[in-house]
């Protein structure tokens, strides 16, 4: 039996799912094969995880040409995302008969939904990972949802829908652990299962908090608030500046903003916080670069506080797990399953992070709490004194331990044999 992971991505979550996946499959040893169809920039960017298939016969990396990348258009437009769409799915086909698979793992099913509803022929037979339901965020959030929200939601119901009817689709993957049983209210289906975010648990790092403050020119009287991953606009970059404007000048002295990871904005987000910094006594550090996943956990580990002000985010998201892995408190939007995720497992503070007057509440709530960077590993003894606790380090723990890189890539493999 032939098997093939397919994902055309190559940065966020996806590198870290491939090496997971490889991982696993090399413990478990089947006697199948697995192609690993990627664009051939994953080959470039991430020789790491490439690297652990070296040498062993059951997996073997297949990359698209340059000739068929290049003919892929943009996702500028709403239009140029679906015919990108519709392209990817025809590569997809395109490869599966080729390799000749009787299974295709899309590990971004989200990007195929509307031709799988479509019914349109398919080699193979067809799973999926299922990144952004939000059909059932109007449980949690109704005075969010807009008109336009709900005739969304009921469009990807139908859907989903019919791709769950669909005779060669196999096993829906919901990153929402909620979406099952919603699901299941009004389809009898039994396709659909969750399946968890990946997360290892994260040592300490042996890099001490005061070389990390040299290293970066960080004042290390002030608290560290790191917003980490693709800053853009969806990241929530722009209502965070506007918070920090708004605070007092006491307490913007006391925050260092430190902004890691790949930008589009860079030009208008660096003529941003010049204005910004010019005017308030606030730091701000500018680290314009893709992490590789072995050097993200310094980061994390030397925060204060992890920023999560998502705009209406759908899904979920690695940043919530990272900070509960290496037990540092969140500033969350409250949307959706991010918002659901905190409050349920005590990570921090959930706001409505489109308003800036409330980013700057939540960021207050930070600063003026002197001991915040010694609370989450006293937790016992700021409970005697009757203190507000940052977090809840034994329910983080809990979250870290469900989504295990053992539990996804069992779940993803569990269908086949």
């Amino acid at each position: 039996m032939s098997i093939m992971l397919f994902d055309l991505s190559i940065r966020g979550h996806h590198p870290n799912y491939i090496r997971h996946l490889i991982c696993y499959w090399l413990a478990q040893n089947p006697v199948s094969l697995l192609y690993i169809v990627v664009s051939p920039r994953f080959l470039a960017e991430h020789p790491e995880v490439v690297q652990l298939a070296h040498g062993a016969d059951s997996i073997k990396f297949v990359a698209i040409t340059s000739s068929e990348e290049d003919a892929l258009v943009s996702r500028q437009s709403k239009w140029g995302r679906q015919w990108r769409n519709f392209q990817e799915w025809r590569l997809l086909q395109r490869y599966a008969k080729q390799l000749q698979v009787k299974h295709c793992v899309i590990l971004y099913l989200d990007t195929y939904i509307l031709y799988l509803a479509l019914g349109l022929y398919s080699f193979c037979s067809l799973s999926g990972i299922y990144f952004r339901p939000r059909f059932h965020y109007s449980q949690w959030s109704d005075s969010l949802i807009t008109r336009r929200d709900s005739l969304q939601m009921s469009w990807e119901k139908y859907l989903l829908f019919r791709v769950l009817n669909q005779p060669k689709f196999t096993k829906l993957l919901s990153l929402d652990p909620f979406v099952v049983d919603s699901v299941r209210l009004w389809s009898s289906s039994y396709k659909i299962v969750h399946i968890p975010d990946p997360v290892e648990e994260i040592p300490p790092v042996s890099v001490q908090r005061e070389l990390f403050c040299q290293q970066w020119g960080i004042d290390p009287q002030r608290q560290i608030f790191l917003l980490f991953g693709a800053l853009n606009g969806r990241k929530g970059v722009y209502p965070l500046l506007e918070a920090i404007a708004q605070l007092p000048d006491h307490l913007a002295q006391k925050l260092c903003l430190f902004l890691v990871g790949e930008s589009n904005i860079v030009e208008d987000l660096n003529a941003r916080i010049d204005s910004l910094c010019q005017n308030h006594p606030v730091q701000i550090l500018r680290h314009y670069q893709f992490i590789r996943h072995s050097d993200v956990p310094p980061y994390f580990h030397l925060a204060d506080v992890v920023l999560a002000p998502y705009q209406r985010h759908v899904g979920m998201s690695g940043i919530l797990l990272f900070a509960a892995a290496t037990q540092k408190p969140v500033l969350s939007s409250n949307y959706g399953l991010m918002g659901q995720i905190v409050e349920r497992y005590e990570l921090g503070l959930t706001i409505d992070s489109s308003q800036p007057s409330q980013i700057a509440q939540g960021l207050t709530e930070f600063l003026t709490d002197s001991s915040l960077r010694d609370r989450i590993h006293s937790c016992s003894q700021n409970q005697s004194e009757g203190r507000k606790i940052w977090g809840n380090p034994s329910k983080m723990a809990d979250l870290v331990s469900q989504h295990s890189p053992e539990r996804f890539a069992a779940t993803v493999f569990h269908q086949l044999f």
